[in-house]
């Protein structure tokens, strides 16, 4: 198989612009012109992040993958990297906080460090220079030589003062690490950062400007060597067991079609209020033989014609009157769960689901699936990875079925008369989560299928058992 040559971009914390570099660097490959090298990139995400995502998605055109060994193993770390840089002529891995912050403080699990072995890829660093001279360089050292696995190759520093500042840059690292490369140095450029906000940055769906990625890859292009990107990045990468370098003996971890099982549709919700998804799951789906059908609970009328149905998160609560506004989407969807349709939801799926959501406004009635109410609390209300195990039978399996997720909200449940069908376990302890109702299962945790492939059987066999008598009528 033939090999990506890929790059790992870190930096030494949350805040340093990895999101906006990566973008600009993305945007400025694309706009080269034909035949030029590594116009066709591809994009990932360490940790279970789902903004950031959003952004690569806008840039490059194509799906970005999250990269989450603790969710899925290394084994789901190469699968889902080989699926979505076959073919491309470059992977760019955005890391997660800082290079080596991750699920432990002693080991690499969960960091942008850990992909960087996994991947046997070297690291191109993005470092804040903001206020900083031949200090930048210390900073750069300590990185590169915290842990001998990891390969620190290059750096581009971000927020400079000027042609003066990036000099005087490049002269501190010559002396103290002169086997980094300085690809570049990128004057502050506010009105190019990705906006954030309480979940992180905000999603790309929700900023309109059409001329940011032209100024984007203007300002990478004038200020970063692209084909020393390039050229960085090397011959690809050579995956640890035998990955995706040629007569590699790493194969996709996918599941096969499934048995005896017709093809089905599942509608996936996709608008402004829910677009939180791994595309990994999404593909995990297709291939084991579903159609995906896109549809818009804020702006379509009714669900197309489906089998079942992924509610995703998102941000339910900006839309919450919009989405009450809706009602014929909100009797369709509880039509179609009355006749025994399938449906996933997790977080603000879940939140959609319930029969109201509360804010300060009041409360909004919502698709009155699950006799649950939620409501907006003015913290983080529970944040992290989630090791869960199923105490009864649900749509993704018999009673025993584990996976993992990741659970990140500000809601919480008002009011609810299900018994929780989800026992899991994380860095706050031990919990429960999760309720269904027939074919209707929700949670406010995020499932990456990676983690158990058999969780897509089970879904699309809950997909392919037969509605009730005239259900695609009512619905």
């Amino acid at each position: 198989m033939p090999r990506t040559p890929a790059l790992v971009v870190a930096a030494p914390s949350t805040g340093s612009g990895k999101t906006t570099v990566v973008c600009a660097l993305t945007a400025a490959l694309r706009a080269r012109p034909p035949g030029a090298p590594g116009r066709d990139v591809r994009l990932f995400k360490a940790g279970p992040d789902y903004l950031d995502p959003t952004w690569h998605t806008k840039v490059s055109g194509r799906p970005s993958r999250n990269l989450d060994a603790w969710m899925t193993g290394p084994e789901g770390v190469i699968a889902s990297f080989r699926r979505g840089s076959r073919g491309g002529d470059l992977a760019l891995v955005e890391g997660v906080m800082g290079l080596f912050d991750g699920w432990s403080p002693t080991e690499l699990t969960g960091s942008g460090a850990e992909l960087a072995v996994l991947l046997d890829a070297p690291v191109l660093l993005v470092v804040d220079a903001g206020g900083m001279a031949r200090t930048a360089a210390a900073v750069v050292h300590g990185l590169a030589t915290f842990d001998p696995q990891v390969r620190v190759a290059g750096v581009i520093f971000n927020r400079v003062g000027g042609e003066g500042h990036t000099r005087i840059l490049r002269e501190a690292m010559a002396a103290a690490l002169p086997h980094v490369a300085v690809l570049g140095g990128l004057p502050a450029r506010p009105d190019l950062a990705v906006p954030e906000r309480h979940l992180g940055l905000v999603a790309a769906d929700l900023v309109a400007d059409p001329d940011w990625i032209g100024r984007l890859a203007a300002w990478a292009a004038e200020f970063v060597d692209l084909d020393a990107v390039v050229a960085l990045a090397g011959g690809g990468v050579a995956l640890a067991g035998g990955g995706v370098e040629e007569g590699g003996g790493v194969e996709d971890e996918v599941p096969a079609p499934v048995a005896s099982v017709r093809r089905v549709r599942i509608g996936v919700a996709r608008d402004a209020a829910f677009h939180f998804y791994y595309a990994d799951n999404l593909d995990l789906l297709e291939e084991a033989g579903a159609e995906l059908v896109p549809f818009s609970p804020l702006t379509d009328a009714r669900l197309p014609n489906v089998d079942g149905l992924y509610l995703g998160g998102g941000y339910p609560e900006e839309h919450a009157a919009a989405l009450t506004t809706n009602a014929s989407m909100r009797a369709s969807i509880r039509a179609f769960a009355e006749a025994g349709g399938a449906i996933y939801a997790e977080c603000g799926g879940l939140m959609y689901l319930g029969d109201a959501f509360e804010d300060a406004a009041g409360a909004h009635p919502m698709c009155g699936v699950l006799p649950l109410t939620t409501r907006m609390t003015p913290a983080l209300r529970s944040f992290g990875y989630r090791d869960v195990v199923a105490t009864a039978d649900t749509l993704f399996g018999p009673a025993g079925t584990r996976w993992k997720g990741h659970e990140f909200h500000y809601s919480e449940l008002a009011s609810n008369a299900l018994a929780p069908v989800f026992q899991t376990k994380g860095w706050g302890g031990e919990g429960v989560e999760g309720w269904a109702k027939g074919r209707v299962l929700g949670t406010y945790v995020h499932a990456h299928f990676g983690s158990n492939v058999g969780m897509v059987e089970g879904f699309l066999r809950g997909c392919a058992a037969p509605l009730h008598a005239d259900a695609r009528r009512r619905s």
